[in-house]
C-alpha cells in the first residue's frame, strides 16, 4: 500500500517508509542519542555477509545486533533494509565453535538452532554445512583456529564419526581442541564416546544454557591449564 509522498520525492511503500524511519533513529543513534548511552550501533556489513568478529552467519536473515552494556547482543528485525550492526568488546576474548554435520545425516535444524545459541552468546560460530567427512570438518577447523567444534548427528554413526573426527584433529596437531557432539545418541555410548576423546554428549531435550554454560566453563577452563 503506497503512502504519501514527501514533497519532492517519487511515492514509496509503507515498508520503505518504516525503513526510512529506522534508518533516522540510526543516524540519532549514531550521533550520540543512544537509550542512557548504552547501546552503541554501527552498520558494518550488508545481509548474508561474513562480519569480522562475528563468524560466518547461519543464514542469510537481515538483522540489527546492539551491543548492550553486559556485552551481549540484541537483534531486532526494525531495521531491515540491509544493516548488520555489532560491536565487539575488544577487551572480551572470544571463543571461535565450528558446528559441523559429519555424515550422509540431512537434517540440520538443530545444529543451526545451537550455531545460533552459541553466536547470541557471544561466540564466534561457524557452520560447516551438511554432509562432510571427519577429514573436511577437522580442516575447517584448522583454518578457523577454533577453539571448539561441536558434531550434531541424528544418523546412527556418531561411534565411528566422532571418534574420526578426534583422530583428524590428533593427526594435524590441534587435539586441543575441545570436541563435543549431540543428537539422538543412546545412553550407553556416551561413556564410551568420552572415552574415546568427546569432552560432552548433548541428548535431546537439553536447555540450551546447559549447552552455552558447559562450553563457557569447559573452554575457560581449558585456556586456564594452558597459562
Amino acid at each position: 500500500m503506497a503512502v504519501a509522498p514527501v514533497p519532492g520525492q517519487e511515492p514509496v511503500e509503507e515498508l520503505d517508509q518504516v525503513r526510512l524511519a529506522a534508518g533516522s533513529q540510526l543516524d540519532q543513534r549514531q550521533a550520540g542519542g543512544g537509550v542512557g548511552g548504552e547501546d552503541v550501533e554501527e552498520p558494518v556489513a550488508p545481509p548474508g555477509a561474513e562480519v569480522p568478529g562475528l563468524g560466518r552467519e547461519v543464514d542469510d536473515e537481515p538483522v540489527t545486533r546492539l551491543q548492550t552494556k553486559f556485552g551481549g547482543f540484541h537483534e531486532s528485525p526494525m531495521l531491515g533494509a540491509g544493516y548488520r550492526l555489532a560491536v565487539p568488546d575488544p577487551t572480551e576474548r572470544h571463543y571461535r565453535v565450528v558446528v559441523a554435520k559429519p555424515g550422509l545425516d540431512g537434517h540440520d535444524r538443530g545444529a543451526k538452532v545451537i550455531a545460533r545459541a552459541l553466536r547470541d552468546a557471544g561466540f564466534e560460530v561457524i557452520y560447516t554445512g551438511l554432509h562432510q567427512t571427519p577429514e573436511q570438518v577437522a580442516e575447517t577447523v584448522v583454518q578457523e583456529d577454533a577453539d571448539a567444534v561441536g558434531l550434531s548427528l541424528l544418523s546412527g554413526a556418531h561411534m565411528t564419526l566422532f571418534p574420526r573426527v578426534r583422530q583428524q584433529l590428533e593427526e594435524k596437531g590441534v587435539g586441543d581442541v575441545l570436541l563435543f557432539g549431540g543428537g539422538i545418541i543412546p545412553d550407553g555410548d556416551i561413556p564410551l564416546l568420552k572415552e574415546k576423546g568427546v569432552a560432552e554428549i548433548f541428548t535431546p531435550g537439553t536447555p540450551m544454557q546447559a549447552i552455552v554454560d558447559w562450553l563457557s566453563e569447559a573452554l575457560a577452563a581449558r585456556e586456564a591449564r594452558s597459562i
